[in-house]
């Protein structure tokens, strides 16, 4: 259930500073003393009631964490900071750098709210560097996420007077953000008060009768629970074990949650009677257990050991459940006072291990910080927007798991993970020459999902041979993108030899069509950010860049450069009869008789295209579909060599077009589209193919010469009607 504090108490007088300031009973006169002075200074800025209610309220949450007097004056600072009523000079003249950023850190906290409400791939960059802040500032100083979160619970508990949209909306975000987050770093009191507010205002009927029933048995619950508290506590002392024993506070979404997952019913609940002991030790933590067992019987399916096998976010307890005096069912959570604090605090003490005083717990909390400077390490494992927000809702919102080397360390890794994540996680090499693995000594396959507490070795080769079909996500060999891009990486540089060849006789045979050779494509070189022939020849053969695009730059080029009219054209154009007849190509060039043309390799225009001519320079009038881009940027350069041409009367043998099919890859696909291609008479010139493992596609490009463009038209409406075609278009070059 939600916590009251006391400032919601309004038997408290609210101004009655000196007596809630009494009420918190600080552990140290520095934090007293930082709040105290915080609030003289707010006092004469601005005394709105509900300002000073929410500036108070978040020293109250934060003091159960201990954070230290600098977290709380940063918190007072929040509420008057956010509604401009102080500026960033003012508290930066008044307080030390460090309370200013952690005040601008949490208002930077805000960009997580984009992991959540933005579709994959729809990532700016802009919103992307706005993330990587955010986390930065996680990472600088993670007093400024607690802070944060305790602002979380203060919003939820202000929307119960808003509408029902905004509360419902308020919760959303809230379960699907800020719990996850809490819980991932370990505050288990903010975690369960979110968790708590958000189920009330989503299931408002459900968290009445449940609160309900609650306190209809509290009075009986209580009575039971002081008299089984006793009787432990003699158990206890029988065993050699001094501890605290109490009973444990109830929250309704948990208990909600256990109906849900095991399908019962309130009053066939375990742990509505709970209780807690806390001991100094690992092995009284034992001892106390079998002092229980001993005592009252257990129920062995209701029993978990967190200490030898943690939850991901570093969870440790025992739990069991006994059937108690009267034979009811009670609940015991069994853990170390230090435990307990983690679970209550998780990060939120990191600030004791700054100031020296962790004794021993650096480890833990670095841990946790470790994961969150993980973070901005995506950069240099993942490509592209989309797939560094798959990795950050990973990392943020999905569950872990937490795996061992052989050596006993630990590697978290998202759940689904298999033992080629984890080899790539380790490192590259290991993973290009994994050929096996065993989980605590076992052989399992490469689809084998990854468990808490797995200790795994990878089996190596000397020389790395990834396999394509580690790609192929129906198979389930790798889940991570990272170990994915690493994967690509290597099958890219295996290729360039191939591609390099491949690239050479495409370009080559393409150049020697269009009376160009392959030092006219040196300068392609810089135009397409390569530092060599050999990286651009590559790319052609690898398909990133085509033969065409890069005839279409060395033309743009050589057209630049001739800066003289072909006189003979323009004169010839000025004195011909305005009436001709088609010449070979079918096209009647406005004004002109008999003059060389030839269609353009950029756009490859079809009887029937609205067409537009060029006039080369020795070459004649290129003609171009009217919407070329290639046409475009050259008139716009020389906008007097433009001509006005159009289809003659009479048919041509034929055009030339490439039209790409995208299919799954099955049996029997091309033999389907070339009996389509054979019915309507198309005159095919070539074929070329390529297969997508991963997607299980196909893509074909199929060169071809049609009459007109009507023919092409039915033609494409043929090939898309086949079965499992994505699509079937004409490409322009």
């Amino acid at each position: 259930m939600v916590s009251v504090r006391k400032s919601h108490d309004k038997n408290i007088k609210f101004l009655d500073f000196p007596a809630w300031l009494e009420s918190l009973e600080f552990s140290d006169t520095a934090r007293k003393k930082a709040v105290s002075q915080c609030h003289n200074f707010l006092t004469e800025i601005d005394n709105n009631p509900l300002i000073v209610s929410i500036s108070r309220e978040l020293v109250e949450i934060l003091n159960t964490l201990n954070m230290d007097a600098e977290t709380l004056t940063a918190a007072m600072l929040y509420p008057y900071w956010q509604r401009d009523l102080i500026t960033s000079e003012t508290i930066t003249s008044h307080y030390s750098k460090t309370v200013f950023e952690l005040v601008h850190g949490i208002e930077q906290m805000a960009a997580i709210r984009i992991l959540h409400s933005q579709k994959r791939g729809d990532l700016s960059g802009d919103q992307i560097d706005n993330i990587r802040r955010m986390l930065l500032a996680m990472v600088e100083d993670v007093r400024a996420v607690v802070i944060k979160l305790a602002v979380c619970i203060i919003e939820l508990r202000l929307a119960k007077n808003a509408d029902e949209e905004t509360r419902v909306l308020a919760a959303k975000e809230a379960s699907t953000i800020y719990a996850p987050l809490a819980n991932r770093l370990g505050i288990g009191q903010i975690k369960w008060e979110i968790e708590d507010y958000c189920f009330r205002y989503q299931h408002p009927e459900t968290y009445q009768r449940i609160a309900g029933m609650l306190d209809e048995k509290r009075k009986d619950r209580a009575s039971y629970i002081r008299n089984f508290v006793q009787q432990v506590k003699a158990s206890l002392s029988t065993v050699g074990v001094s501890g605290d024993v109490f009973g444990r506070p109830k929250h309704i979404y948990s208990i909600w949650k256990k109906m849900q997952k095991k399908d019962l019913s309130f009053e066939r609940l375990f742990d509505i009677r709970a209780v807690r002991i806390l001991v100094d030790s690992v092995s009284d933590c034992y001892k106390a257990l079998g002092a229980v067992h001993t005592k009252w019987r257990p129920i062995s399916r209701e029993f978990d050991d967190y200490i030898s096998a943690p939850k991901p976010n570093g969870y440790q307890s025992i739990h069991t459940v006994v059937i108690g005096p009267e034979g009811k069912s009670i609940e015991v959570q069994i853990r170390t006072f230090q435990m307990h604090e983690e679970s209550e605090l998780g990060v939120a003490a990191h600030w004791r291990y700054k100031e020296g005083t962790a004794n021993g717990k650096e480890d833990s909390y670095q841990e946790k910080i470790n994961w969150l400077r993980k973070l901005l390490q995506w950069q240099e494992d993942v490509n592209g927007g989309s797939e560094m927000l798959e990795e950050l809702r990973s990392q943020v919102f999905e569950d872990r798991v937490y795996v061992f080397t052989p050596k006993g360390d630990v590697v978290d890794l998202p759940q689904g993970s298999t033992p080629l994540d984890f080899a790539y996680y380790i490192h590259s090499n290991v993973g290009h020459c994994c050929i096996g693995a065993k989980v605590s000594g076992r052989i399992v396959p490469f689809s084998y999902v990854l468990q808490n507490g797995d200790q795994i070795e990878i089996m190596t080769s000397k020389e790395p041979n990834p396999k394509r079909d580690w790609l192929n996500a129906s198979l389930g060999y790798v889940n991570s993108s990272r170990a994915r891009a690493k994967i690509h990486h290597w099958f890219k540089q295996q290729d360039k030899e191939k591609n390099l060849t491949e690239g050479r006789d495409l370009l080559e045979a393409e150049l020697r069509r269009s009376g160009l050779t392959l030092q006219d494509a040196e300068p392609a070189i810089a135009r397409f950010n390569m530092s060599q022939m050999d990286d651009l020849l590559a790319a052609v053969g690898g398909g990133d860049v085509s033969c065409s695009q890069i005839i279409n730059f060395i033309q743009s080029r050589i057209q630049k450069s001739k800066d003289e009219i072909d006189e003979r054209l323009l004169s010839k154009l000025g004195s011909a009869p305005p009436k001709q007849q088609a010449n070979a190509q079918g096209v009647v060039v406005q004004g002109v008789g008999n003059l060389l043309t030839y269609m353009a390799k950029c756009c490859n225009p079809v009887k029937g295209d609205t067409v537009a001519g060029y006039i080369t320079h020795g070459k004649g009038v290129s003609i171009h579909r009217a919407d070329c881009e290639q046409l475009a940027q050259m008139l716009d350069q020389h906008p007097e060599r433009a001509v006005d041409v159009e289809w003659g009367g009479g048919d041509s043998s034929g055009y030339r077009v490439t039209v790409r099919v995208v299919a799954v890859d099955r049996t029997g696909l091309l033999r389907d589209i070339t009996t389509i291609l054979a019915n309507e008479k198309a005159y095919v010139l070539g074929v070329r193919s390529h297969s997508d493992e991963v997607k299980q596609e196909a893509a074909i490009d199929i060169d071809m010469s049609v009459p007109h463009l009507e023919s092409l038209t039915k033609l494409l409406s043929k090939l898309s009607q086949l079965p499992d075609i994505f699509e079937a278009k004409r490409l322009n070059a």
